[in-house]
Order: structure tokens, then C-alpha cells, then sequence
């Protein structure tokens, strides 16, 4: 199956699509109405007009450091997961999205960066937990959060994985414990993003290893935003040899053009190499 990430709600409707995901709050902060008849997608701890607002709710490392979009490393800015009001707010937003369509992805799940977070909530919070260990601790302040996301949510629940299957990489990066949340998620969602294509052989690697780390159904985002269109098939077929569906991100006419053009060919008989020898 294909599908489509987008802000616009029309074209979650657009017949070359099996699914629709629509985007009702993103990481800047925007936020609109939930649609019934597309997977309403919610941006949970990315944030940059939350962090505008009220600075005191950013995620800081030891040495008070914001997590924001001004800072290397951050293409935005991050809410710390500890936050109680804040989490009850996305759990409002979340709510709205189930009353108009019972499937939700959530995105933007979990701490930063490793060194994330050391505000004073964490650091008493930490300190009156069960946990000696820090990383474990935060594990445990993401899953809580995904549990208690997924208990609101009826339908299928996605979530969306920072692209980085090795070993341990995401606990230590995010607090995310794959066999922990697997329990609460229907399927992932992993984007793969690429400004050309031009190669695709990290895009296998990366695949594969997501392949190898979970035992839930992942599909593959693709970015479509002036990508080639031929550079664009050939992802697709990389990424529809490893993930469960294949989903284009942002700019749905490119997507729509890949997939005819994927159809006429399949009508033709024309293939465009052997994902695991053409990479």
C-alpha cells in the first residue's frame, strides 16, 4: 500500500493513495481541526511555539542548554516529556483527533539527545523514582507517555522512529525501549528522507536493520518535495521490499506522479532493478 504525509486535507482523498496522514499538529506548533477521513497525526514533544511561549517547558541538558532550533543538532525545538500540563494538552489534541477518526500517529516522541533532560522536574523526578539508572528512567517516562497515549486511542496507533536501527541507539538518544512501546503501537513509521535519491543503498541498510530490531509492522516514509521522479520509483521499491506500506511526505502531486508512473510500468512489465542488487 502507498500513502501520503500532508498539511493539505484534500489530498488525503486523492484516489492514487491507500492512506492519508494529515498533519494536525506539526513541529512548529501549528495546529488545525482533525479530518474523519484521513490518519490525524500529531507532533508530541517537537514544538517551537510552545517553547516561544513558555521557554520554561524546553528540555535542557547539565549545563542548561535549551533544546532549540537555534542550537546545532535541532531542527526545532523540544518539550521536555516530564512535563505533566503540557502532556495533558497533547492528550486533549489527542482526544479531538479520536472523536473525528479513531486511528492516530503520533510523531516526535521522546528526549532529544542523550544528555536530555536535566530541568528541575527531571532531576526530581529522577530522584524520587525507582531507578538508579538515568537512561533507564527515561525510558520509563517515554513508555508511560505512549501508554497512556495509546489507552486514548481505539483504533491503530503509529508511531513515528528516529531513522536509527542500531542497537541501543534509540534508548540512549530518545528514551525510546523498542520492546517496551511494541507493546502499545499497531505499526511504525520510520522516514527515510533524501533531497535527490540519487543512491539508495543506505536506505536498504537502514531498512533492513529496522527489519531486524522489531517485531511490529514498520512502513517507510519517503521524501517527495522536488525529488526525480524516476530517482523516487526507485525508493519506493527499495523501501516497499522492507517496510509494510510506503508513505510520501509533503508534496503529493510528486507522489502521485511516482505512482502512476509505477503502475504503467508494472502494466508494461518494466522493472527498475533488483532492490537488493541495484541498489
Amino acid at each position: 500500500m502507498y500513502g501520503v504525509v500532508t498539511r493539505n486535507a484534500e489530498e488525503v482523498r486523492w484516489p492514487e493513495f491507500d492512506r492519508g496522514f494529515y498533519e494536525v499538529k506539526d513541529v512548529t506548533g501549528r495546529s488545525t481541526e482533525p479530518i474523519e477521513d484521513g490518519v490525524n497525526m500529531v507532533s508530541c514533544f517537537g514544538d517551537n511555539a510552545a517553547a516561544d511561549a513558555d521557554p520554561s517547558l524546553v528540555a535542557v541538558d547539565d549545563f542548561g542548554r535549551p533544546a532549540t532550533r537555534d542550537r546545532k543538532y535541532f531542527d526545532w525545538a523540544y518539550i521536555c516529556p516530564s512535563r505533566a500540563d503540557y502532556r495533558e494538552g497533547l492528550f486533549e489534541i489527542i482526544d479531538d483527533c479520536v472523536e473525528a477518526n479513531e486511528d492516530v500517529r503520533l510523531d516526535d516522541i521522546g528526549f532529544p539527545r542523550p544528555e536530555y533532560c536535566r530541568c528541575g522536574v527531571c532531576e526530581e523526578s529522577f530522584k524520587a523514582s525507582e531507578y538508579e539508572d538515568r537512561f533507564e528512567w527515561r525510558a520509563s517516562v517515554i513508555t508511560e507517555f505512549v501508554e497512556e497515549a495509546a489507552d486514548r486511542i481505539p483504533g491503530r496507533v503509529y508511531m513515528t522512529l528516529y531513522p536509527d536501527p542500531y542497537p541501543g541507539h534509540l534508548y540512549e538518544r530518545a528514551g525510546i525501549d523498542l520492546e517496551a512501546v511494541e507493546e502499545h503501537v499497531d505499526e511504525f513509521v520510520v522516514p527515510l528522507y533524501d533531497m535527490a535519491y540519487e543512491t539508495t543503498y543506505w536506505l536498504e541498510t537502514i531498512a533492513k536493520g529496522f527489519e531486524s530490531a522489531l517485531e511490529t509492522p514498520f512502513n517507510i516514509e519517503l521524501y517527495a518535495i522536488n525529488i526525480d521522479i524516476d530517482n523516487l520509483v526507485h525508493a519506493a521499491e527499495v523501501a516497499e521490499a522492507y517496510g509494510n506500506d510506503v508513505f510520501f511526505g509533503y508534496e503529493a502531486s510528486n507522489a502521485r506522479g511516482a505512482l502512476r508512473r509505477m503502475r504503467a510500468d508494472e502494466r508494461d512489465g518494466v522493472t527498475h532493478g533488483d532492490p537488493d542488487t541495484d541498489a
